[in-house]
């Protein structure tokens, strides 16, 4: 095969070797392929998909029944009574956020049960910014994670405040060193809170989660899930925009937030992007399961570099998600500029970190996506702090995903070398 992207022998060698080792693990990723685009094809079916849901609408968007057609079939694949799916939730944490105000008032608390959300999402809880939660007198309070894992009694004893309405349950990692958590841990941790307090709204922070498995937190105890379109369900094709699904009236309510009360989902015009969210959607468990191939090739890789990686390569995933530890700042920079390099947009960019909004300290990130930030599209980012994990993403097709961690892996090596021949020279 034509060498178009310069890698050494000794690199190719790493990624064939590699890719034999983790073959083994795709089986179940097609397993699961196949169930959710079964499931997606069939409420395309049951919802009677056509050319003409695609027109989109300007102005108001009164009767978009495209977009009315979309809350069904979202609603459909996630078990639930309703949903919100539009382009005007700018990322997936506005759509949190309209979620989090769904549920709760002034001197009711919001439990978040998986330690501290990420950390533009806390600011919506806890921020001193007009606008949030705290602003509004809304408490938080939070049950810290044991071992990386929700603390099931702790979170039951927790739960039993009348004033908590919302226990809010992230499902992926963040920058945060933990596991994410299956659609069967999260539905442990729905039982121990309605057992506690049945009253208790249940809010998955879904982002990077969907379709890795074949059912979503709705389907075991969840009233509500969020996520955003150019993550996992907007199959590399949604421009922009967030999904809210769940309870009827919940969902009611975060429309309500999105836009303003009495109007709420009935306006909100499409601008003729009804076809990319449609096809994207379709698209999204094989899409999905090409992020998740990245994933696990990006571990192996790492991992035979000697860099601690998060999970395993043979570990079961339950996001797109890969962290890979780096330690220092120097290695971290070298992998980000590799995945770069690998990108099919802005392959000639530098990264460097910078002071991104939300965030405390520098972050960096390499991204050269068809969509702005769209993490489905292979990236990795890192905040610069302690110890230096990097978090990988994305991949829309395998090969792509696989030529972009093997660029990343030329840089370290071309480091690693340098490295080993100053020594030799001193």
């Amino acid at each position: 095969m034509e060498n178009y992207l310069g890698l050494s022998p000794e690199t190719q060698a790493l990624g064939r070797r590699a890719h034999d080792k983790i073959a083994p693990y795709f089986a179940r990723l097609e397993q699961i392929c196949e169930h959710n685009t079964q499931k997606v094809l069939a409420a395309f079916r049951r919802n009677r998909v056509s050319d003409t849901l695609f027109a989109g609408t300007t102005g108001y968007g009164y009767d978009d029944h495209g977009r009315d057609t979309l809350d069904k079939i979202y609603a459909d694949l996630f078990g639930a009574e309703a949903a919100l799916v539009r382009i005007g939730f700018v990322n997936g944490t506005h759509a949190l956020s309209c979620a989090l105000f769904s549920a709760v008032q002034t001197g009711d608390t919001v439990l978040s049960v998986t330690g501290a959300p990420y950390d533009t999402l806390l600011e919506t809880i806890t921020g001193d910014s007009a606008g949030s939660m705290k602003r509004y007198g809304i408490h938080y309070r939070e049950v810290p994670l044991q071992d990386g894992l929700p603390d099931l009694p702790a979170i039951a004893q927790a739960a039993q405040d009348p004033s908590v309405k919302l226990a809010f349950i992230q499902r992926s990692r963040g920058y945060a060193v933990r596991q994410t958590l299956s659609c069967a841990q999260i539905g442990e941790i729905c039982r121990a809170i309605k057992a506690a307090n049945p009253q208790a709204a249940i809010l998955v922070d879904n982002c990077y989660g969907e379709f890795t498995e074949p059912i979503e937190p709705t389907q075991v105890g969840a009233d509500l899930c969020a996520g955003s379109l150019i993550k996992n369900p907007g199959g590399g094709l949604a421009p922009t925009g967030g999904y809210i699904v769940g309870r009827a009236d919940l969902v009611e309510n975060a429309a309500y937030r999105l836009t303003v009360p009495g109007i709420g989902g009935e306006c909100g015009c499409t601008l003729g992007q009804n076809r990319l969210l449609y096809q994207g959607l379709f698209l999204a468990p094989h899409v999905t399961m090409q992020a998740l191939k990245t994933a696990i090739f990006c571990a192996q890789v790492m991992q035979e570099l000697g860099f601690a990686v998060d999970p395993a390569p043979e570990t079961p995933r339950y996001d797109i998600i890969q962290t890979v530890a780096f330690g220092a700042p120097e290695p971290l920079r070298r992998f980000c500029e590799g995945i770069q390099a690998g990108a099919p947009v802005d392959a000639f960019v530098t990264p460097e970190p910078w002071a991104m909004p939300g965030y405390d300290d520098p972050v960096i990130m390499a991204a050269g996506a068809f969509v702005q930030g769209a993490s489905i599209e292979l990236s990795a980012d890192a905040p610069m702090r302690e110890p230096y994990v990097c978090y990988v993403q994305g991949g829309l097709t395998y090969e792509a995903g696989k030529a972009g961690i093997l660029l990343a892996a030329e840089k370290l090596r071309q480091a690693q070398d340098a490295e080993k021949q100053e020594k030799t020279r001193i």
